[in-house]
């Protein structure tokens, strides 16, 4: 059918339904004996949210005169963020596609108050110009990748499908200064200035009106050129200012190291009615993601004006989601999902450093060799007795995004 025909049976309806892979097997095909071409356009909106509890280690009289350390709630943590998503992926082979990504971040908004009085005892929060609250946006880091269908089930029955995918973020977002100050009419940028390498493999199979499939992912991230250190400007909650620069504490030591991730989800799609006319089909799927420990923007980041080193924590969740296929060329899908994370420190920075890589610091005494001391580290909140965690951290998120595929 030429490009032209195909419009045509857009605007008409009148097109009959080929067989599709589940989404998360979906990859762009071209030179087929019955389509030359393969191209997905996907353009959506996404509205996420992600509110905590931060509370603080602190020291409480015990009935026998010893002292033991409690949390205690010191701030409510809400980041509300909406951004516009547009992403394409051609075929450049039989079952294999490149993909492009671009997403514009309309708003991400951080707000930091302080717990309800009912909920008792209250920790100290360090000023840090009295920051409450923070505001970014601006063009994301562009994504490319590359996906190639292994097996192809609707070219052979008798096997699933399977992708392997390599997915590419460059950081082409300009880097944001946690230390600024914004207004809602002054936001600074978003960019992070990380590479992050996803390798990912899913499997589906179509069984019936049932698509069961499994995913897992990997991203590796690498610091790039221009991003940014706590150095830059070492006014702002560094513990030893003087060390930046010197000692071996490059701005490589001191500044952004951005998480690894690793995700496993699995689901299945469940087709309504037949084909004969316009599909619905409903997605459910669970999730789980491990965060690795890394220096980076985390929850206090913007109240305190600098990259905080955060432990490693857990995400555990679900999604459901569905998609109605107007004809073989328009769909539209719309998902809903939350993310339990599990309790993490949010202001963990070691000491100094870690040569004999035995997971703690060559000392642990502040007062000892100050020239080492990592210039990140701030007793005032780094110090066992007194680090902030998130607790009863939460994530949502909504998308709705139009696909056209030809």
């Amino acid at each position: 059918m030429s490009r032209l025909r195909a419009v045509a049976a857009v605007l008409t309806l009148g097109v009959p339904f080929a067989a599709t892979a589940a989404d998360i097997t979906r990859v762009a095909s071209s030179f087929e004996d019955d389509d030359p071409f393969g191209l997905f356009i996907d353009a959506g909106v996404e509205y996420a949210q992600r509110n905590s509890r931060i509370v603080r280690e602190v020291s409480a009289a015990s009935s026998d005169g010893s002292t033991t350390p409690q949390l205690r709630d010191a701030l409510t943590y809400g980041q509300y963020e909406t951004r516009l998503n547009l992403d394409l992926a051609v075929g450049i082979s039989r079952d294999v596609e490149f993909s492009f990504g671009l997403p514009l971040v309309l708003l991400q908004n951080d707000y930091w108050n302080s717990p309800a009085p009912e909920q008792g005892p209250r920790a100290s929060v360090p000023e840090v110009s009295g920051r409450t609250r923070a505001y970014r946006w601006g063009l994301g880091n562009a994504r490319f990748g590359l996906g190639w269908a292994i097996f192809n089930q609707r070219k052979d029955d008798t096997k699933p499908t399977w992708v392997a995918r390599l997915n590419y973020e460059a950081p082409t977002a300009p880097a944001f200064d946690p230390s600024f100050i914004t207004e809602a009419t002054d936001r600074t940028t978003i960019g992070d200035r990380v590479h992050k390498y996803t390798l990912s493999t899913a499997l589906s199979r179509k069984i019936g009106l049932a698509e069961p499939y499994f995913k897992v992912a990997y991203t590796i991230p690498v610091r790039g050129p221009f991003a940014y250190s706590n150095c830059d400007n070492s006014d702002v909650g560094m513990g030893t200012p003087a060390n930046c620069g010197v000692n071996g504490w490059t701005r490589g030591e001191t500044g952004i190291q951005a998480p690894h991730v690793v995700s496993v989800l699995m689901g299945s799609e469940f087709q309504v009615g037949d084909r004969s006319a316009r599909m619905l089909k409903l997605d459910a799927r669970v999730v789980s993601n491990f965060v690795s420990a890394g220096r980076y923007y985390n929850e206090l980041s913007g109240a305190l004006g600098k990259l905080l080193y955060s432990s490693e924590y857990l995400q555990l969740g679900g999604q459901l989601g569905a998609t109605f296929q107007l004809n073989e060329y328009i769909s539209f899908r719309g998902t809903a999902a939350f993310l339990y994370n599990t309790d993490h420190a949010l202001t963990a920075e070691s000491t100094g450093r870690d040569t004999n890589e035995d997971g703690k610091a060559d000392f642990q005494d502040v007062a000892d060799k100050p020239g080492d001391r990592n210039p990140n580290f701030n007793p005032a909140w780094d110090q066992p007795g007194g680090r902030f965690y998130a607790v009863g951290s939460r994530d949502l998120r909504f998308t709705a995004t139009a696909n056209f595929s030809f």
